[in-house]
């Protein structure tokens, strides 16, 4: 039955994934409000990339359920992926067409009217118009990176999922980045889940920190309230403190 509450974007409730090596994720609860931006933390291997791609659709879970905007994974989840955008450093891009090709023939592939405009709105937002032109084989990884989050937005998500979004950016780029991303969830109320080892672009972007280690939830709430409840400085002071923590138990901090 589609939630018609309205106020959550995503709910992923009791999510397990196991693997040969061991349990990489074991039974995280996260939700993203309507228009929230939530980030989700933690040091290698504690199972984010996993998560988000439980939350994806991409990995189904030993355990748990997932709803993106009501709409059920796996058996609804045609329907819940028109509502969100992904993006990750990673992914690669088409090397042999130019950037406003490759961003028309997406747009196109989403069923947008006039992707060209669309393609043109966004690398304005993220201040690389200059790249409209561009040869996928002329792009630094920086520039790539940006890229694909322009292809991300397009659509107009409500959900915009990015993993390690300004991991290879400079500053300025990242900043950027990091307004561009504001403007998207101030004008359209998109929510954002995104993971980062940056601690000070998270402070900025996010109002909500998942902290997780060793696939399970240990923190949960504003960077100010976990950072004051653990005595540290910073959220990057924090991060290295959880980070060493042997203890997986979980110790949410309520919001």
């Amino acid at each position: 039955m589609r939630d018609t509450s309205g106020n959550v974007a995503l709910s992923a409730q009791g999510l397990c994934k196991d693997y040969k090596r061991g349990r990489a994720v074991d039974g995280v609860d996260l939700t993203v409000g309507v228009g929230e931006r939530v980030a989700l933390l933690g040091p290698n291997g504690a199972g984010k990339t996993t998560t988000l791609l439980m939350c994806l659709g991409a990995v189904t879970p030993d355990a748990g359920s997932i709803q993106i905007f009501g709409h059920r994974l796996p058996k609804q989840r045609s329907l819940a992926m028109t509502e969100v955008g992904f993006a990750a450093g990673y992914l690669p891009l088409p090397q042999g067409v130019r950037v406003i090709e490759f961003l028309r023939l997406y747009g196109r592939l989403q069923g947008l009217r006039y992707p060209d405009a669309a393609a043109h709105e966004g690398l304005a937002r993220f201040g690389i118009s200059d790249l409209a032109r561009a040869m996928g084989t002329e792009l630094s990884s920086g520039q790539k990176t940006l890229v694909g989050i322009v292809k991300a937005a397009m659509h107009r998500p409500r959900l915009l999922v990015l993993d390690e979004p300004t991991a290879s950016l400079d500053p300025d780029v990242a900043l950027r980045v990091r307004t561009g991303l504001r403007e998207l969830s101030d004008e359209h109320a998109t929510a954002l889940l995104v993971t980062s080892h940056n601690m000070v672009e998270v402070e900025r972007l996010c109002e909500r920190v998942v902290f997780l280690s060793q696939g399970r939830v240990i923190a949960n709430g504003s960077a100010t309230e976990i950072t004051q409840r653990y005595g540290r400085d910073d959220l990057e002071d924090l991060f290295l403190h959880l980070a060493h923590q042997k203890s997986a138990h979980r110790d949410e901090v309520p919001v």
